[in-house]
């Protein structure tokens, strides 16, 4: 069974960075594009950050020059460095992942990590 895990949510102080995590766990055979999305209370999710397999970078606007996607294939992991958070980016963050595991190409996601961002 395939399972996206999240780790690195917390609270910090407006102008403050957190890293997240998002490590793939299960019998996978390739992984395609990873990224995080956010959803904050009481607005729709949104695409925060992705990367593709090839190492291709798509980023929201709110986000560019603060926050910086990667991931460690061999570890099956995708990160996120968060600098010079707001209190806008206070939300839920999501990992979602297109991969091929034993039953064939799914999207999956995360439970999410809670980022609260005090001002």
């Amino acid at each position: 069974q395939v399972q996206l895990v999240e780790s690195g949510g917390g609270l910090v102080q407006s102008g403050g960075s957190l890293r997240l995590s998002c490590e793939a766990s299960g019998i996978i055979l390739k992984i395609n594009d990873m990224g995080w999305y956010r959803q904050a209370p009481g607005k729709e999710r949104e695409l925060v950050a992705v990367i593709t397999s090839g190492g291709s970078l798509n980023y929201a606007d709110s986000v560019k020059g603060r926050f910086t996607i990667s991931r460690d294939n061999a570890k099956k992991t995708v990160y996120l460095q968060m600098n010079s958070l707001k209190p806008e980016d206070t939300a839920v963050y999501y990992c979602n992942a297109d991969l091929f595991s034993v039953v064939g190409l799914r999207n999956y996601w995360g439970k999410g990590t809670l980022v609260t961002v005090s001002s």
